[in-house]
């Protein structure tokens, strides 16, 4: 088993990112912007969890250490 370090998770993190943003193709129409205010939040939230979906499907360990550090 290969061990990622920080840079190769970041590197793997922001090209899944990448392909996660991509346009819609032709096979996955693209969803109507929403008129109001409620349809929106709505829309932003099936997207969160659709994207969730995604990453949960790649395994990261609990070793694995952010690539940033937070100071106040």
């Amino acid at each position: 088993m290969h061990k990622l370090t920080r840079r190769e998770l970041a590197a793997g993190l922001s090209a899944s990112a990448v392909l996660l943003a991509r346009p819609a193709t032709a096979q996955t129409p693209a969803a109507p912007i929403p008129s109001n205010a409620a349809e929106e939040l709505k829309a932003s939230e099936a997207q969160l969890r659709e994207t969730s979906d995604q990453l949960d499907k790649f395994p990261l360990p609990m070793s694995a250490e952010p690539a940033t550090i937070f100071k106040p």
